[in-house]
């Protein structure tokens, strides 16, 4: 499976910024912030993201100052920007289009259509970056329509169940703890006990029934679960633990 789209968000308002990064992550984004605009320069020079989420106005470099530099450099001249501003008059927004913004968002904006701007930007200029379905052996998920199927029949999964199965298949192979698990798919605001998590693991194997394939869900004792990064290479000759 292709590495998860990198966005790079530069924003100086924290609580924006931490609500962006959760929505991001559990929309299956690797994300890094900056909160300066010259800072932001220095760590897209080291390492060009997919996209940027960026501020209007920044200390040390302003977002459209920014904006414009990206654009006069050729590993950037291309790269995705959606600016953030609360500067919504039409004005300003001719002017950060003109300066090299792919998109425009006005502050306060709704998150999910944010996030829908990102994908659409995304696919349009890296199709193969997202991913509307994720599929491994007999088994597809569909992010848009909410469905699953596994072996060519739908499986009837509960909201969570749903979320902790794309979460695990977003990063096959890749353990996580049932802290990290907690955070990422229940949200780091609710208060449960871990062991939840084995509740719901259970469940989504009942819902996952049978196949030619072994379990997909990877239990790996004392540490947490993860999604076999090996299911559907081969038949079934047993269960995974």
């Amino acid at each position: 499976m292709a590495p998860r789209p990198r966005i790079l968000i530069v924003e100086d308002e924290e609580p924006l910024t931490l609500l962006l990064r959760y929505n991001l992550e559990a929309d299956g984004f690797e994300v890094t912030t900056a909160a300066r605009g010259d800072e932001a320069e220095i760590t897209i020079r080291e390492s060009v993201p997919d996209l940027i989420l960026l501020d209007w106005m920044l200390p040390g470099l302003s977002g459209v100052e920014l904006c414009r530099r990206l654009r006069l450099r050729r590993e950037t001249e291309r790269l995705p920007i959606i600016m953030l501003t609360a500067r919504g008059e039409e004005g300003d927004r001719v002017r950060g289009l003109a300066t090299g913004a792919d998109d425009y968002v006005v502050k306060p904006f709704s998150v999910p259509e944010l996030l829908a701007r990102v994908r659409a930007l995304l696919r349009r200029v890296k199709p193969a970056e997202v991913a509307e379905r994720l599929v491994a052996g007999d088994l597809e998920l569909d992010r848009v329509q909410h469905r699953v199927r596994r072996g060519g029949r739908d499986l009837h999964l509960g909201p969570t169940e749903f979320r902790l199965l794309e979460f695990l298949m977003r990063s096959p192979g890749r353990v996580f703890s049932r802290e990290q698990l907690l955070d990422s798919v229940w949200g780091r605001d609710v208060y449960i006990d871990e062991r939840t998590v084995d509740v719901h693991v259970g469940r989504l194997r009942k819902a996952l029934g049978d196949s030619a394939f072994p379990d997909p869900i990877r239990t790996v004792r004392g540490a947490g679960y993860a999604f076999d990064e090996t299911y559907g290479s081969a038949a079934a000759t047993g269960n995974a633990a």
